[in-house]
């Protein structure tokens, strides 16, 4: 244990391994249980007592790792939320110990550096020469939205009618009119109705949340500011079997891109991009007599987050990344195929970006989505009409499994 001058250091704040090793344990060993069982465990109020850390921590397991969905479940295809590779786990329990804060140098010079390093490696694939990140892509989208304001007086923000709730919630906040535009069956936005975009900033989406389909990116450009909402497809560009559903990105002002989807990263994580940074930077920036550099964007403080995924992207490198991302394809493919295969089975449209939107036929909804086991699907409304959503954001589902316990519905429902 370290010292200091008068007496001991707070065993709170030093590096306890044997602490360490056993929350490691309790993180491999911890089985799932009941959520209503887990949360009685909850005090009803503030104990005047501390329980002790150590004391504590096999509590903590069944109440946070036992209460949790697991998302590399083996079913685990319902949602956009990835599983976290164990790298990250390490990173992210460094940056705990660390707490460092990038909006001062001094006080993480190196996370500076890593953070520009990473931006720096990513934004080329998207046509972008840089930009910062930000907790997730619903930041990233006012932040390029306010660019737009700053740089090009835009008055209106347009959008698909299926845009994310954050496109809206943007121009909302920034005092911009917000003109949602008709979609086809899938929810892609019909490029005949992007007219007078003169003040505007025109949001194509590629991978919408419903249904992952692309919006036409060809529009980019078109508007007085382009931007995409990348956030569940964008990494597909590091793909070379699949970065062309994308073309036309390259020509917009600015993208986001959630890491913390097919990035594989931890909440919360995404990036921001712009066509010209230094001049969206310069707009975005503040000062202050306490800033020995300037405050770029809507954070003000802003921890070291991008260290994750720098490290899995130096560890896995770009042919690492992309060949889980074509395995997560793959899977959305194969699982359509079976859908499409099963008469008893209705399939919206062949998947774009991992997305798989299906239904039984003539079942209601409900009762053969609670058939199914927990996290292999979830619902969602495409053109008014209810449907089941599978989501290939897992690399380690088991899809023969999937297909199995849909099977085993039917006899269910």
């Amino acid at each position: 244990m370290r010292s200091k001058p008068g007496g001991k250091i707070d065993e709170a704040f030093d590096v306890q391994n044997e602490a360490l090793s056993e929350a490691l344990r309790l993180l491999s060993d911890q089985g799932v249980v009941n959520p209503v069982a887990a949360l009685s465990l909850l005090p009803s109020s503030l104990p005047e007592a501390g329980a002790g850390e150590r004391e504590l921590l096999p509590r903590l397991a069944t109440l946070v790792l036992g209460g949790a969905q697991r998302l590399d479940d083996p079913l685990s295809f319902a949602h956009m939320d990835p599983p976290t590779p164990w790298l990250t786990w390490a990173m992210t329990l460094w940056n705990a110990r660390l707490n460092q804060n990038l909006l001062h140098p001094a006080t993480a010079p190196a996370a500076r550096i890593i953070e520009a390093r990473t931006v720096a490696w990513l934004a080329p694939f998207f046509g972008m020469d840089g930009g910062h990140m930000v907790p997730g892509s619903t930041v990233a989208n006012l932040t390029a939205l306010w660019a737009a304001r700053e740089l090009r007086g835009i008055d209106e923000v347009v959008a698909a009618d299926t845009a994310h709730v954050s496109v809206e919630k943007s121009a909302r906040l920034l005092g911009l009119r917000f003109r949602p535009l008709p979609t086809d069956d899938q929810g892609r936005l019909l490029p005949e109705t992007a007219v007078g975009l003169d003040r505007a900033c025109l949001v194509l989406v590629a991978g919408s949340t419903s249904t992952g389909v692309i919006d036409p990116l060809h529009l980019a450009g078109s508007a007085a500011w382009t931007h995409v909402d990348a956030a569940w497809a964008g990494p597909l560009r590091l793909s070379d079997k699949y970065a062309g559903r994308l073309d036309g990105i390259e020509h917009a002002d600015s993208v986001a891109v959630s890491a913390h989807k097919w990035l594989f990263q931890p909440k919360e994580s995404a990036l921001v991009f712009f066509r010209n940074t230094a001049t969206a930077h310069a707009a975005l920036s503040f000062g202050g007599a306490y800033l020995a550099a300037p405050n770029i964007g809507l954070l003000g403080s802003h921890g070291a987050t991008a260290v994750p995924l720098f490290a899995l992207l130096w560890a896995w490198g770009r042919d690492g990344l992309a060949s889980r991302l074509d395995h997560c394809i793959a899977t959305s493919e194969k699982f359509a195929a079976f859908v499409a295969a099963d008469e008893r089975l209705e399939l919206l449209a062949q998947p774009e970006t991992g997305v798989v939107v299906w239904r039984p036929c003539g079942e209601p909804i409900q009762d053969f989505y609670v058939a199914l086991p927990a996290g292999l699907s979830s619902r969602t409304t495409v053109a008014g009409s209810e449907w089941l959503r599978c989501v290939a954001a897992n690399p380690t589902v088991d899809v023969d499994s999937v297909i199995d316990a849909i099977l085993n519905a039917f006899r269910l429902a």
